[in-house]
């Protein structure tokens, strides 16, 4: 099928200070692969606009409380669900730390417009009653049904809320750092994700972190890359969201790094030696820089699909339902300034181009690209340490659903303008938290790494 193909790949250009005086590998600079937007861009919007502005956000009650189930077996291979180390374990909430709104789910969940026009509903329909009663299996069934129709649209799992294993979790007392959890374990994890889900065949060896388990040889690198170049620019993309998304873990976990762990304190903070083994260029054979640059693209990705989104979160009957009117239309408000403002950003992704030319091929190519991200969420349940698995999941459930937007642009175009009408686009609370907590970590990334730009000098 014919595909459109962006700007060429650019060399990547090194920090002004030059290579001999400091070897910032980590000052990626330039245009991105596959896109019309460059890096300085990315960082001044987001260093200067975006990020305190979504951080605040996050922090409110809406947001910060997310329900999970962390006990689901692993679906692929016996996997251990005990981690030994202290910092692996998840604090669940109880019932009381839990805000009203979010725990009742018999709480009508709209506007007072929506509320007056539904109650006038339900009159009309006692009214004029028709015995429409439907027996437990047709009822069962109509359940299946729409189950099956919601999940045909998914890139990814979306935990059961009503299952007595889904648990609240305050992100904000649980955060993403260092855990202490590597080895074969983890290894396997991300292995898993490369070689099963990224479309490329076995004979190719993907590029590999000299440090890790394994070494990979200049030639295998160049194999790597010019098989990739050869791929589609739907499977390209997909290759480079996965890898952004990993770096932009290892960067966090660079970043909350235990510095000190004695009896009288545990202090957390930047560990500049981590981060340069994860992406000093000498250090991983030349994969730091090209890791950084896939955080960006997938930052551009995250950043489209809010863009596109912003009709949704408009409309009228839609709240940040916490039970706290007065708190819940200021949240509400400030969403709609960081959509607004995410619409703004002059340089976009251009989606259109992807899933082009031949209609059932290209929806065939759609639809593998589904199943195989709907696949790497699956794998997050095989994660050991519980609190890896409750920050890969939402990550994971985040991206599939920015990439459920993108593709949904009819759909959201044909929202109803009136509260009593079908809506043709929906999301739920958890897909809503993990998108914008999802963005919220890729956001922090990109912060993160201007604060190991300063470290790094200050060591020179």
């Amino acid at each position: 099928m014919k595909l459109v193909v962006f700007v060429p790949v650019l060399l990547l250009l090194l920090g002004a200070s030059g290579y001999a005086e400091c070897r910032c590998f980590c000052q990626v600079t330039g245009d991105l692969d596959d896109c019309t937007c460059d890096v300085e861009t990315i960082d001044n919007f987001n260093n200067n606009q975006l990020f305190p502005k979504l951080q605040s956000l996050l922090e409110s009650d809406y947001f910060r409380f997310y329900k999970v189930n962390l006990n689901k077996p692993c679906p692929f291979w016996t996997a251990s669900s005990e981690c030994g180390l202290r910092d692996c374990a998840v604090k669940p909430c109880s019932p009381n730390e839990v805000p009203e709104g979010l725990r009742s789910s018999s709480h009508n969940k709209y506007s007072a417009e929506a509320n007056e026009q539904q109650d006038e509903c339900e009159k009309a329909k006692h009214l004029g009653a028709v015995d429409v009663s439907l027996s437990a299996e047709t009822r069962e069934a109509l359940l299946d049904w729409s189950k099956h129709d919601d999940e045909a649209e998914r890139f990814c799992v979306v935990d059961d809320e009503d299952s007595p294993d889904s648990q609240y979790v305050d992100l904000l007392l649980n955060p993403e750092r260092f855990t202490g959890y590597k080895g074969p374990e983890a290894w396997q994890i991300w292995n898993s994700i490369y070689e099963e889900n990224c479309f490329k065949p076995y004979s190719i060896k993907r590029p590999l972190n000299p440090n890790a388990f394994q070494s990979s040889s200049g030639s295998e690198a160049r194999t790597f890359y010019s098989w990739l170049e050869g791929q589609c620019v739907e499977k390209r993309a997909f290759y480079r969201l996965v890898s952004g998304l990993h770096a932009s873990i290892n960067i966090h976990l660079s970043a909350r790094y235990l510095l000190d762990d004695s009896w009288y304190q545990r202090k957390w903070g930047h560990n500049v030696s981590e981060f340069r083994q994860r992406f000093d260029s000498e250090l991983t054979a030349g994969e730091g820089p090209k890791r950084l640059r896939n955080l960006y693209f997938l930052y551009l990705i995250e950043l489209r699909a809010l863009a596109k989104v912003l009709p949704f979160f408009q409309q009228s009957s839609f709240q940040l339902y916490t039970g706290r009117p007065e708190e819940d239309q200021e949240h509400k408000e400030q969403l709609l300034h960081i959509l607004q403002l995410a619409r703004s950003f002059p340089l976009h992704f251009d989606e259109t181009s992807l899933f082009g030319g031949d209609e059932k091929e290209a929806a065939k190519l759609k639809e593998d690209i589904r199943l195989a991200f709907l696949n790497i969420s699956r794998i997050m349940d095989c994660v050991g340490c519980f609190k890896c698995r409750l920050w890969g999941k939402l990550q994971t459930q985040g991206l599939g659903t920015a990439l459920r937007i993108l593709f949904s642009e009819r759909q959201i175009e044909a929202l109803p303008k009136s509260s009593n009408q079908q809506p043709t686009f929906q999301l739920s609370r958890q897909e809503i938290v993990s998108l914008f907590n999802a963005f919220g970590r890729i956001s922090t990334s990109v912060r993160e790494l201007k604060n190991f730009r300063v470290l790094l000098a200050e060591e020179q």
